[in-house]
């Protein structure tokens, strides 16, 4: 491999059958279930902060978004800023209005620039009153995979139980 220059900016490249035929068997292919064993993908990677686990919070490309539901439509973009502002600074705030009636559509989402700022949202508003109804907080983007939840049984698939006889 010490003998192969790699050239940038060059319209054209002149090599001999011969080179291109030793780039070729050198090469490997990367794509493919065999990927994610081969030795390209292991090494150290950056992380995002946050959390790890499969269901948790995912980042956005610029920020941590959460999404606010049941919001009461009479609400104000000030209203929500004020509110949420309590935890962090607010990067972005998106509200969707009605075309019709001018008022909010009952969401809002919310993006903050910390991690922290955006978790202490989540876990001191979800279920919290705003103007006379209760919010529902959570997160936009989630890591793919199952939230690791110990409240939901798992279904079996197949028959269903035959009923009971006396």
């Amino acid at each position: 491999m010490d003998d192969i220059v790699i050239t940038r900016d060059r319209d054209d490249v002149e090599m001999e059958d011969d080179e291109i035929d030793r780039l070729k068997k050198s090469a490997s292919k990367r794509k493919g279930r065999g990927l994610a064993k081969s030795e390209v993908l292991r090494g150290d990677f950056d992380e995002l902060e946050g959390e790890t686990r499969p269901g948790g919070p995912q980042k956005s490309i610029e920020g941590w978004i959460i999404f606010v539901t049941n919001v009461h439509i009479e609400a104000t973009e000030n209203d929500i800023f004020d509110k949420f502002s309590e935890f962090g600074d607010i990067k972005n705030l998106h509200a969707n209005l009605d075309r019709r009636t001018g008022y909010l559509k009952g969401y809002v989402c919310i993006e903050y620039e910390q991690y922290n700022e955006a978790h202490a949202a989540v876990e001191q508003m979800n279920n919290g009153d705003f103007l006379g109804q209760e919010l529902k907080v959570d997160w936009a983007f989630v890591r793919p995979g199952k939230k690791s939840s110990t409240k939901r049984k798992e279904r079996r698939r197949g028959r269903s139980p035959s009923p009971e006889t006396e």
